[in-house]
């Protein structure tokens, strides 16, 4: 046996169970030590390289055992004395110790922190909520307040739109109405009327001195000499008979007796109004006759307007060749009115052009041929036997035509279209009398005169430009506005 394998058998001998199991500690940790820096050294060199010497292994596991950190653990077991005899001490090895359990105080402390993290959590979120609450809230009064901006803006807009549709429609009302017959008989009141009422308003007794008085205004008001003559009488008469000694009565009296002389009722008249009345015949021929300026063809315009507005067709006939001017304003009025319109050449004969009117009425099914004439003065001979022809003719076309020869006459002549109607009646027979241009004179007393004399009902009276200004002629409103 060698002195080195003797020597260690010795010391073993010598040595006790707790050098036994200190020396077995350190072997079971130098094992462990060895493992764990084989581990280390194959992460390091990555794949496996050339083989190192045995002995450099053992040197650097070695250099890595007593490299170990103190707080890796604490020594398995109390050092061993020595190895062996005369030997140094084992080094001590360090066992890692578990983690000793926390203390109540810290516990509580946690329990503490987790509860208060829960309520500020708990917090956030109900804060949250109401900020979300809040958000809506607001969102809805903005919704809500433009909801309430976008009515009032519509409200505003129709009360706007409202106004103006009532303001639009108050001056078709108005456009259509045309003027009232008391605006359009305020000259004639300013005149005569007004002479009237000036010399009642005294407050007198009645006696011849008012009568004459009276007398002047009447024989100054183009009344007519004949129907003055017949209002003064009746007045003096009932003057003598004590029944008209206040002026006030005296005035009424007047009212009274020349509603009497204006409701008469002529052939195509209804209810006194006097209007055009479209008989049962097919066509209706209507012949329009008077003087030059007039307004025969702008009456002949309007009337066609109005006959269209009430629902009946209409044929113009340009019969008023005499003057050319004539022939295109009655084809402007067709036009604006929608009727056709026949025309002959200027110079042509007005008889041939109205026959043809009438015949072509009768075929088409037209409802009213209104035939416009020749307008020279009626003190002409020759244009009295032209209308006398006219007339013949147009009968001849369609029987019983025509059926209205309708006189148009200008107010502002006075007395003498009273003798215009005279003349035109003697010649033709006049059915109706159409009243121009009223609201231009203060003579719209002949009104009185003509259907005083001539019994000869009117049938229109124009007082403005527009169709709507050719009113049909009511004798009670005639007398509304004129003693207003």
């Amino acid at each position: 046996m060698p002195p080195s394998a003797l020597l260690l058998a010795i010391s073993l001998a010598d040595l006790t169970v707790q050098d036994y199991v200190g020396i077995a500690v350190v072997v079971l940790v130098a094992l462990l030590v060895v493992a764990a820096a084989v581990r280390l050294a194959r992460k390091r060199r990555g794949p496996p390289g050339p083989e190192v010497p045995s002995g450099e292994i053992e040197r650097e596991l070695e250099r890595e055992a007593t490299e170990l950190p103190p707080e890796a653990g604490e020594s398995l077991a109390p050092p061993p004395a020595t190895v062996a005899r005369g030997g140094p001490a084992a080094p001590p090895v360090e066992v890692p110790r578990p983690p000793a359990p926390p203390s109540a105080e810290a516990a509580r402390a946690a329990r503490e922190a987790e509860e208060e993290r829960k309520r500020e959590e708990y917090r956030r979120k109900k804060e949250a909520d109401r900020l979300e609450k809040e958000r809506r809230r607001q969102e809805h009064e903005a919704e809500e307040a433009r909801a309430r901006a976008e009515a009032e803006r519509a409200a505003r807009e129709a009360d706007e739109a409202r106004r103006r549709e009532e303001e639009e429609r108050r001056r078709k009302a108005e456009a259509e109405a045309g003027k009232t017959l008391a605006a359009g008989l305020e000259k004639t009141r300013h005149g005569f009327m007004a002479r009237i009422n000036a010399l009642f308003s005294g407050g007198a007794v009645v006696d011849d001195a008012v009568l004459a008085d009276l007398e002047e205004v009447l024989f100054t008001a183009d009344i007519g000499v004949k129907t003055a003559t017949k209002l003064l009488e009746g007045a003096r008469e009932r003057v003598r008979r004590r029944e008209l000694s206040d002026p006030a009565r005296l005035k009424g009296a007047l009212r009274e007796e020349v509603s009497r002389i204006l409701a008469l009722d002529g052939p195509g008249a209804t209810d006194g109004a006097g209007a055009l009345t479209v008989g049962a015949a097919r066509p209706w021929v209507v012949m329009v006759v008077g003087v030059n300026g007039s307004g025969k063809t702008t009456t002949i315009g309007k009337l066609a307007a109005k006959l269209k507005a009430a629902g009946h067709s209409v044929l113009l006939g340009a019969g008023d060749t005499f003057r050319a001017a004539a022939g295109e304003q009655l084809e402007i009025w067709a036009e604006r009115v929608g009727a056709p319109i026949v025309r002959g050449k200027e110079g042509a004969d007005p008889a041939s052009v109205c026959f043809e009117a009438v015949q072509r009425g009768a075929a088409e099914g037209v409802d009213v041929v209104l035939c416009d004439t020749a307008g020279r003065l009626h003190t002409k001979l020759p244009l009295m036997e032209e209308l006398k022809k006219v007339k013949r003719v147009i009968g001849k076309a369609a029987e019983g035509a025509p059926h209205e020869v309708l006189l148009v006459l200008d107010a502002t002549n006075g007395q003498n279209a009273i003798a215009q109607a005279r003349q035109f009646n003697e010649a033709l027979g006049v059915d109706g009398i159409a009243l121009t241009k009223l609201d231009g004179t203060a003579k719209g007393g002949v009104v009185i005169g003509i259907c005083d004399e001539l019994r000869i009902p009117v049938r229109y009276v124009g007082v403005g430009e527009t169709v709507a200004d050719l009113k049909p002629f009511v004798p009670t409103e005639f007398v509304e506005a004129l003693f207003a």
